[in-house]
């Protein structure tokens, strides 16, 4: 059983947290970040430099949203200090990006070069022609930024095409033997 929400988060110099009509408020020097507490039984003690999170019973259900709201006011607490990355590698012969204004310009294997707009709070940015770097305060649209990226072309499981997680393990797939003796 996680004991995740009965640890305190420290709130270093520059961030300020404030709970107030069921809203947690973060602001930090990279901007600000705003979480909706939907669970009566669940509040926010803002102390000096330390915040905790609290529940008022044990029911399941509210045992279960204390230790998804105490990560997430630590998610937030940590990406107004210092932006989350997500680093996806692109596979493939011919394959490249590139960051073109306010759009990700992919060439990907299609007949066409494949065009993501980057939304507001998110930078992308291409190191190289085969790298892409998705980077924001907040850690859930980072990550939900990536997983659209990475959908435009999944990683086919013969040769290894396609955009993946740069930590991900590709599995692949034996070509077909029949006829080798």
């Amino acid at each position: 059983m996680s004991r995740i929400g009965r640890k305190h988060i420290d709130v270093p110099a520059g961030v300020t947290v404030e709970f107030a009509d069921g809203v947690v408020t973060v602001k930090g020097k990279l901007g600000e970040l705003k979480q909706e507490i939907k669970c009566p039984d669940i509040n926010i003690v803002v102390g000096a430099g330390v915040v905790n999170v609290e529940r008022a019973n044990d029911k399941p259900q509210t045992r279960a949203y204390h230790g998804l709201y105490r990560q997430l006011v630590a998610n937030m607490v940590q990406g107004v200090q210092t932006p989350f990355t997500k680093t996806l590698i692109v596979a493939g012969v011919g394959y490249k990006v590139a960051v073109n204004g306010s759009k990700l310009v992919m060439n990907i294997g299609y007949s066409k070069p494949v065009e993501y707009a980057i939304p507001a709070g998110i930078t992308i940015t291409c190191p190289d022609a085969l790298t892409i770097v998705v980077s924001g305060i907040s850690k859930e649209f980072v990550g939900a930024v990536a997983a659209q990226i990475k959908s435009k072309r999944p990683v086919e499981p013969y040769h290894g095409y396609g955009l993946h997680y740069s930590n991900e393990v590709v599995l692949r797939k034996e070509a077909k033997t029949a006829g080798k003796k």
